[in-house]
């Protein structure tokens, strides 16, 4: 049986709470709405741009760090440039369906299946906790006190109030630090490798892999999780198997 570590630290999106699932419909909805001065093929076609300028948007770590401290305005810019691809620019109209596709999201977000249980064991075993999560304190915050998350947790480390996000290695010092941890009897648990998992494991973190998405670690991928779990109901001594041994 392989015993907890006295502290594990918990990223939010994607690992605690189901937020890529909870997007799923959300900005055909938005465009439907807000858009209605379109036929149904322009709608498709702007659908699409937007799909195409998202993805062109977030591929880049810049925008990407600087978009995720305010979502609704980086989606009002996405889907600015998509009803400018279409030939139909309307800035109020991408105002419009930006803000209430972010609404919708947000509305939708709840945690993964026994995820709560969990936190709730951990904290009833005093294992000291942390949550390390990217993101605007507004935002953030409302999500974790929607889902009454904060008596679960000894710190709470949010990218807008902190200063600076992950893959910094500086949040997850903070965390130990506030925790009075070292990084030997310490996990991190995420679902994001480049931004979780390798600087965690930079600092001696044992890294544990959320791999929600039921794929397996990438042939490209930026590390090798020290364990992988795909709910956080494998959180358990006899769930987990051992660590993989450390490569040379």
């Amino acid at each position: 049986m392989i015993a907890l570590p006295p502290v594990i630290l918990f990223d939010l999106d994607d690992t605690i709470l189901a937020y890529e699932a909870a997007a799923a419909g959300c900005w055909q909805a938005a465009c439907t709405r807000h858009a209605t001065d379109l036929d149904a093929p322009t709608l498709e076609k702007l659908y699409s741009a937007i799909q195409q300028q998202s993805d062109w948007f977030w591929s880049d770590e810049e925008r990407f760090r600087e978009g995720r401290l305010n979502l609704e305005e980086a989606r009002r810019k996405v889907v600015a440039g998509a009803l400018a691809a279409i030939g139909t620019p309307n800035p109020e109209a991408a105002r419009a369906i930006a803000t209430y596709r972010t609404a919708l999201h947000e509305e939708r977000i709840t945690p993964f299946p026994g995820a709560i249980g969990v936190l709730q064991q951990l904290h009833a075993a005093h294992i000291r906790l942390g949550l390390v999560t990217n993101g605007a304190s507004d935002k953030q915050r409302a999500k974790i006190n929607r889902h009454n998350l904060t008596p679960f947790f000894d710190c709470i480390v949010v990218e807008g109030e902190f200063g600076c996000g992950k893959p910094d290695t500086r949040v997850f010092q903070h965390a130990l630090r506030t925790l009075h941890a070292t990084p030997a009897e310490t996990w991190m648990i995420g679902d994001n490798l480049r931004h979780d998992i390798a600087p965690a494991q930079s600092l001696g973190i044992t890294g544990v892999w959320h791999d929600f998405r039921n794929q397996g670690v990438p042939a490209d991928a930026p590390c090798q999780p020290h364990r992988l779990i795909r709910s956080l109901t494998e959180l358990t001594p006899a769930a987990l198997p051992p660590p993989a041994p450390p490569t040379r």
